[in-house]
This record gives C-alpha cells, structure tokens and sequence, in this order.
C-alpha cells in the first residue's frame, strides 16, 4: 500500500516517529525541589544567575604567591574564609588551599609539591601569571544559557543547577499512561493451557513505559469481545495523556479499536507504519481525548511498534527533542526487505552491528540478548550505516 499523506497510511518508520513526535502537545510544567527532578524534563532554559566560578579561586593546594620569589609567608587562606589582608604585594605569599579565595595581587599559585617552606618563607620556580589559578567567570559569564528548555535533568544537571543558585527547577511531569492489554487467548500465570498463549506483553509494558518517559497509571486486562469492553476501557482513561491498546489494530473480526476510533471521529496521525515487525501500529487522538497508541498483539511487533511511535510521542509531550539515531554500519547480509524498513535486533561487533536472529513477530529472543533495534532501510547493503535504537546504555 503506497504512503498517503491525507491519511497517512503507511508511513514510512522515520517519518513516523517525526509524526508522533509533532503531534504530541507537551504537558504544562510544574516547579520541583532539585531533589524530584531528576528524570524530568526543564522546561525553561537553565541560565547561570552569577559567573562561575563567582570569584578567583585556587586550583591547586600550596601558595598564592605575587611576584617573583623567593616570598615571605603572610598568613593562609582556607575555603570559606578569605585572607585577613587587603592586598598581595611583590615578594609576598599565602599558603592557600583548592578551592579559596585567590587574594588580590596574587599572580599564581606555588603547587605545595614544588614549593620549599621554611622560617617565615617560600621558594620554588617562578610560575606564569595566572598559573593554577581560576578566575570569576572563566567557566562562564552570568546571564549565559547553561542547558535549553527540553534537556533531560541528570545528576550532572542536578549539580550544575545547584552550583548556580537553583533550588528548584521548572520542570514537564512524565505522562501519564494506561496500557489495556487485550486478548481472549492470554494466560497470566504458569503455562498456557491448549490455544492459548503467555501474556508477555503485561510485564513487558510497564518498564518499557517508564523507560520511555511515561509513568504508568494503570494496566488492565480486557477481552477481545464484546467491543464494548474496549471502549469502556478507553473511555476510562480520559485523565491520562496515553493510552496503549495491545492486540486489536488490525482489520479482523476481534479488532475492534480502528472501529472504535472511527466511531469517535478520532484524528488520524498515523495508521500502520512501512516496516516488519510491526506493520498495523497506529496512533490517533480522539476530540478532546487521550493520545492513543495501538500496538500489535504479538510481543516483538509490539515491542518495535512502541519505540518507534510511543517513545517519540512521550518525548514530545515531555517536551524532549526526537533526537537523531545513532549509526553503524550492518554487518550481515540479507537483512533487508525490498519495500519496507526491517527492524531486527543487533549486537555490536567492532566498528559495526551483527544481526542476531530471534526476530519474528511473536519471539522476543533477539530483543532481550540485543545491544540495539537496527531499522534497516528497504534495499540496504551489507556494510550501509543503518539507524538503531539502542536496548542497552
């Protein structure tokens, strides 16, 4: 089926995950202490309220000393308490600790390796100006952008906001999620009886949810049939931001969620993606509604569905950049399809990525022992840099 722009049937798997991501209208942001940020998004630019460092300041442990030496010893400086005098003169030195206030006058710092101290004085080799000393606003001037609106908040950005002053951070939430995960064949527990099958994508869902960036709200079974039980499933999940439907994308007789969001006169933003696994995933947004995800029954289908439209639209409604996909080249052949993009699980091997096999629809095998998800263009050759979705940091 060609790719229809009105529609947009059949999208291409990059082009998909720009839609997602485009769609998504990011959620409104909320003040947090430094200490329940991390893992958020700001949503403000970070910006530095003074220079950094905010003062002269020693890089090293020894002498602030001005002038050529030999230097007379006048005293100490130590973090948090600054040297009594007014200003360092030719000859003269403090011995001074990392971190403290470089006195005025001062023209280096005398590293206490080099340094010989004895009788009131100091000696050592004559240092550059500046040498071993920071000065206020080297690392950067107040008023600068630190971080945009957007980054992901880490224990580095943590650290670099509280070194400018910040205790709190405007921040976007996670959004919110429920999955229903639908299907009359799922067993729960133990080994599946004859004509059914293990529920995998229940555990599956929920840490994949949080490491995409949504937070999990619920998770509920429901059946395949009546239809009405989906719908009832949808509807009551009107306070989440996603709902994630499993099973029930395709066209048959027991898939009711393209019926049920034609009925609610939903926006179509993607309906089936060009690839393999993962063909009849959709997203959609019915008026005034949730986003909605469908995903495809089987677990590695559904797996590829997920990264390649839930995680660009959580992204989005983080307010996260889509971010470019890493690149490797693949090196096992026969990995292409002519027409659609082949996702297939891939381990590194050197310089490049080795197909690992385990990739049907229903078989997670590849995707549990993968480094990375390789999104193989249609046509490519052995040894072409392919897109990948890394599994693993």
């Amino acid at each position: 089926m060609a790719a229809d722009q009105g529609t947009r049937r059949d999208v291409a798997w990059a082009t998909a995950r720009k839609y997602a991501h485009a769609a998504a209208e990011p959620v409104a942001p909320v003040r947090v202490p430094l200490g329940r940020a991390a893992g958020l998004v700001i949503a403000e630019d970070l910006v530095a309220a003074t220079p950094l460092p905010a003062f002269d300041t020693a890089a090293m442990d020894g002498f602030a000393v001005a002038g050529p030496g030999p230097w007379t010893l006048t005293g100490s400086v130590r973090p948090g308490r600054p040297w009594a005098g007014e200003r360092l003169e030719p000859g003269d030195a403090v011995e001074i600790s990392t971190g403290a206030v470089v006195p005025a006058g001062a023209s280096a710092v005398l590293p206490v390796e080099s340094a010989t101290a004895g009788d009131g004085a100091v000696a050592g080799p004559d240092l550059p100006r500046g040498k071993h000393i920071r000065y206020a606003g080297e690392d950067t001037a107040a008023g600068a952008r630190l971080a945009p609106a957007g980054t992901p908040v880490g224990p580095a950005l943590l650290g670099l906001a509280a070194s400018c002053g910040y205790d709190e951070l405007l921040v976007r939430r996670m959004p919110s999620v429920r999955v229903i995960v639908t299907g009359d064949e799922l067993a729960h527990h133990g080994l599946p009886g004859p004509g059914r099958v293990r529920d995998a994508l229940g555990p599956l869902l929920p840490p994949l949810v949080a490491e995409l960036g949504g937070r999990l709200d619920d998770l509920v079974h429901v059946p395949d049939r009546p239809v009405s039980a989906l719908a009832e499933a949808v509807q009551a999940a009107a306070v989440v931001e996603v709902v994630v439907v499993t099973g029930s994308t395709s066209v048959g007789t027991t898939d009711g969620l393209r019926r049920l969001l034609a009925e609610c006169d939903a926006q179509w933003i993607v309906d089936a993606v060009a690839c393999r696994p993962g063909h009849p995933q959709l997203l959609a947004r019915p008026p005034g509604g949730p986003y909605v995800v469908g995903l495809p029954g089987n677990p590695f289908a559904a797996l590829v569905a997920a990264y390649t439209l839930l995680g660009p639209l959580l992204a989005g409604l983080s307010g996260r950049a889509l971010g470019k996909l890493p690149q490797a080249p693949l090196l096992t052949e026969g990995q292409a399809s002519a027409d659609r993009t082949r996702v297939v699980p891939v381990v590194w091997d050197g310089p490049g990525v080795r197909a690992l096999g385990g990739d049907r629809p229903a078989f997670l095998n590849g995707a549990a022992l993968g480094d990375a998800l390789a999104a193989v263009p249609p046509g490519a050759e052995p040894g072409q840099p392919v897109p990948l979705v890394l599994l693993r940091a």
